[in-house]
């Protein structure tokens, strides 16, 4: 152990890491890339394989490039920076046509990677952990890889340049309000995280505080100068997450000011989104997925579309609109009463339904009903009784 050894870079793991061998026995090497010879440093000895560091890069890859983040060699938020924008495109193609031929024994063509307008400055929503330090400091950032210890940040390069700016000085009044931070519940509880999320085309912003109890002093004050201070924040809410695990969330969000809901545009629709239901992250790439679900219908007479996992129909919405009768399923039960308003407020209550409950319950009995099928999961994948609903009633047309 501890052992230094030089090693060839011959390919990425699934979380981005460089992947060599030493003596027949793969190695797993943070921030090196295929092509590269690199010294590491042996680590771990697992089962079939070595977790390494990485020490030296002697022949650097033509791909390697400066962070855009002067955190990205600590921070676990990000595990390509280091890749220029083009080569990511093709790992992530590369990754989808492997999981098919060898997870899935499939021979199917896969399309080029539909890059981002924009590779940084996208990302809509950021839940952010906390820690008091032992001198009673706050701390806010993202985890160091592979670990649950703090990075601290006062900007993310990644987040929409509007939320960015809210971080420090929301983390100096979190500072300075006194209020208990207990991330890992090793204490009489407290702070977890903090929410941010914006409207991409709307710029209006929810924040919540996740907190294991509601005990935060002058909370609704602080609300107030922060609604104050800062037109574009909307609402600003309280979730309750007291259970021990790593569950971000908890089932329970409390409105302390403004509205508990943010207003966004999509596709030419009204959405409303609250800061506890599913959205994606990149609002413009999420935008140009409609055209290809549309595309993939052509040819099918509009009927019934069941959308599995439809959240608050970000979905469900543009398809019923373009003369789709479609049927949500989704666990959240407030996401599922969010996507019937947001039906309503666009005047498509009369072609889009929604139904709260687990979808592998659901799904059977609209299977035979439906003329397609879109899913849409979460990161998880399907779970066994989607899977077995699926094989036993296939829809004659489905999109994922």
């Amino acid at each position: 152990m501890g052992e230094r050894v030089e090693i060839r870079i011959d390919g990425l793991s699934h979380d981005g890491q460089g992947v060599g061998r030493h003596d027949g026995v793969a190695c797993f090497v943070p921030g090196a890339l295929p092509g590269e010879r690199v010294t590491v440093r042996l680590v771990h000895r697992a089962r079939r394989h070595w977790l390494t560091s990485l020490e030296e890069v002697l022949t650097v890859s033509p791909a390697r490039r400066r962070p855009p983040c002067i955190l990205a060699d600590h921070c676990g938020g990000c595990s390509l920076q280091h890749l220029v924008d083009a080569q990511q495109a093709h790992w992530k193609e590369q990754r989808v046509r492997e999981a098919l031929e060898r997870i899935g024994g499939l021979a199917t063509p896969v399309a080029a990677v539909i890059t981002a307008p924009a590779a940084l400055g996208y990302r809509n929503r950021a839940i952010i952990p906390l820690e008091r330090r032992p001198d009673g400091r706050l701390r806010a950032g993202y985890y160091r890889r592979g670990t649950h210890r703090i990075v601290n940040m006062s900007r993310c390069p990644v987040l929409d340049p509007r939320l960015d700016a809210l971080i420090a000085p929301l983390k100096a009044d979190l500072d300075t309000s006194g209020w208990p931070v207990d991330r890992e519940l090793a204490g009489p509880g407290g702070l977890r995280h903090l929410a941010l999320r914006i409207g991409h085309h709307s710029g209006e912003v929810l924040l919540t505080l996740v907190s294991s109890h509601p005990d935060l002093d002058q909370l609704p004050r602080w609300a107030e100068r922060w609604q104050q201070r800062w037109p574009q924040l909307v609402g600003v809410t309280l979730n309750l997450q007291p259970q021990p695990t790593n569950t971000l969330l908890g089932a329970e969000t409390e409105l302390v000011a403004g509205r508990s809901w943010l207003a966004e545009r999509f596709c030419g629709l009204e959405l409303r989104i609250a800061s506890d239901t599913f959205f994606q992250v990149n609002t413009p790439q999420a935008e140009r997925v409609v055209p290809l679900l549309l595309q993939a219908l052509e040819g099918v007479n509009p009927g019934l579309l069941v959308d599995a996992y439809c959240g608050i129909g970000t979905f469900s919405l543009p398809l019923a609109q373009a003369g789709w009768r479609v049927h949500g399923l989704e666990r959240n039960p407030e996401a599922v009463r969010l996507a019937a308003l947001n039906a309503a407020v666009n005047g498509l209550a009369a072609v889009a339904s929604f139904e709260a409950g687990e979808v592998g319950t659901l799904l059977p009995s609209w299977l035979p009903r439906c003329q397609a099928l879109f899913l849409d999961p979460p990161r998880r994948g399907l779970d066994g009784a989607v899977l077995a609903a699926l094989q036993a009633s296939p829809p004659p047309c489905s999109s994922t």
